[in-house]
């Protein structure tokens, strides 16, 4: 696996392509607590910054850990085609009505009782702050015929299709 180290407009390329595959992260909070809180959460969506967005409930634990504490990690994996990101960052939350809008989705209606006039709707941003990322340089279906052939040859497989490294915004 080879290592490369991503910078601004790559960086933002690389966490918009891997969060927006995988859809859904585990989203952590009160990082300095063990055993950390996680649970599932669905991307929004990843602006031309970098920056994640998702929607949440206002009275939800991980709103008032976040008014507690910003800091926030994520994790995306999306095994089919060998991808994964981890994201450290800050979250803020927005009850405004113009967010609300912007950021809404259909999908989220199976939440909130009335919709994106509910008053309980919020929308969080992650700002990147540290972001690490692997990926296949290649894809899924060389990676995977590399790793058949090894088992039917009997050689290991150097994973020199795979990529790895920092992805700062």
């Amino acid at each position: 696996m080879s290592t490369e180290n991503l910078t601004h407009l790559e960086a933002i390329k690389k966490i918009k392509e891997l969060s927006e595959n995988a859809k859904i992260c585990m989203f952590c909070t009160e990082l300095e607590t063990l055993p950390i809180n996680s649970r599932p959460m669905g991307l929004q969506e990843t602006d031309d910054e970098g920056n994640l967005w998702f929607i949440s409930s206002n009275d939800s634990n991980k709103n008032f850990e976040i008014k507690d504490d910003r800091r926030v990690q994520l994790f995306f994996m999306n095994n089919g085609d060998y991808q994964y990101l981890s994201v450290f960052g800050e979250a803020s939350i927005y009850k405004d009505k113009a967010t609300i809008e912007e950021k809404w989705s259909s999908m989220a209606n199976a939440w909130f009782e009335e919709g994106k006039d509910d008053p309980k709707v919020s929308i969080i941003r992650v700002e990147p702050k540290e972001t690490y990322y692997w990926d296949t340089k290649a894809g899924k279906l060389v990676s995977l015929f590399t790793f058949v052939a090894s088992a039917i040859t009997g050689k290991t497989t150097d994973n020199s299709d795979g990529v790895e490294g920092n992805a700062t915004v």
